[in-house]
């Protein structure tokens, strides 16, 4: 089950997401998980306690995303090199898949244990980057590998996103089987609710709100009258994460109760989210036609709407090439 934690900038989307996926860490048993930092800032290896001077050092994404594209392109026939494939270029036969909890050279290279959580991480904006690249192209390489993950029930996908609507400049907002708006409880961060559901909403994606840094009922009032019943839970005011903002990191289960059940409900929302992997296939079709016309066709040099494989449908019984 794939989950987006998005929101306003300093909302406290990161904090959402680390505690989220330390939640399922710490379920008995452990939950099968991998945890991707697609935030320009950064700061999820962080929140799961891994020193700053270290987090930097975490291998990019973003810097091997040749070796990524060949990887996944496999022997699919309709994928002329890895040159030609873009961030919304879908599997087909012949393509390789990505299990949750799989072993594979990707894996081994890029991911990393963090505080018992699995992470990949995009990279950070770097001055070379300035004023010539954007930095879509490196959470596009978190759109590659979502198009290309087969997840069941009970295994987790977390994602720490862009934040504010940026997700919206590519199909990557559609990959998701659940994604959690952090709304504090003031009108700035519940006007970044309202443009996420208008541009969601045509495209089935389902979201929750959760509170964060709520202080007491009028606070949860406040939310109810702006976001109605897409306020799901909230997270109230708390030691324990004081505690982690200041870089002391406490266990798991020194979390408040009350917020330990509000992950708790975010755990239950996604588990009842039903996957409809027909669906998913079509909208990474429909968002790679969309690129390949507007720029990756002239880019490539090529028609990259041959790279569809119309018969192909991702799904846990599609069957995935063995790593060579």
């Amino acid at each position: 089950m794939k989950i987006a934690f998005v929101g306003k900038g300093g909302s406290g989307k990161t904090t959402l997401a680390a505690l989220f996926a330390r939640h399922l860490a710490a379920s008995t048993p452990a939950a099968p998980l991998l945890a991707f930092d697609a935030d320009i800032n950064q700061h999820l290896a962080a929140a799961l306690g891994m020193p700053e001077d270290e987090a930097v050092l975490l291998p990019a994404l973003g810097e091997h995303l040749t070796e990524i594209k060949e990887y996944l392109r496999g022997s699919n026939p309709r994928i002329s090199s890895a040159a030609a494939m873009v961030k919304t270029t879908p599997p087909g036969r012949g393509s390789r898949l990505l299990r949750v909890a799989e072993s594979n050279p990707l894996y081994d290279r890029l991911v990393r244990d963090v505080g018992g959580v699995r992470l990949a991480v995009t990279g950070a904006f770097a001055v070379e980057d300035l004023g010539v690249a954007c930095y879509h192209s490196k959470v596009g390489t978190v759109e590659l590998l979502l198009n290309h993950f087969v997840d069941e029930p009970g295994e987790y996908v977390v994602v720490d996103m862009t934040a504010g609507a940026d997700a919206f400049a590519s199909g990557l907002f559609t990959r998701f089987d659940l994604t959690v708006l952090v709304c504090e409880p003031t009108l700035r961060s519940t006007r970044v609710y309202r443009q996420y559901v208008d541009y969601a909403r045509d495209f089935d994606v389902r979201l929750a709100v959760v509170g964060n840094k709520v202080d007491d009922d009028a606070d949860v009032t406040f939310l109810r009258e702006q976001v109605g019943d897409d306020l799901l839970t909230w997270i109230g005011r708390s030691a324990f994460i004081k505690a982690a903002e200041r870089g002391r990191i406490l266990p798991i289960t020194d979390l408040e109760p009350a917020n330990a059940a509000a992950l708790c409900a975010v755990r239950t929302a996604l588990d009842a989210s039903v996957k409809n992997w027909g669906r998913y296939t079509a909208q990474a079709v429909e968002f790679h036609l969309r690129n390949a016309i507007a720029w990756a066709n002239d880019r490539a040099g090529e028609d990259l709407a041959d790279q569809i494989d119309p018969e192909f449908v991702l799904g846990p019984a599609t069957p995935t090439l063995s790593v060579r």
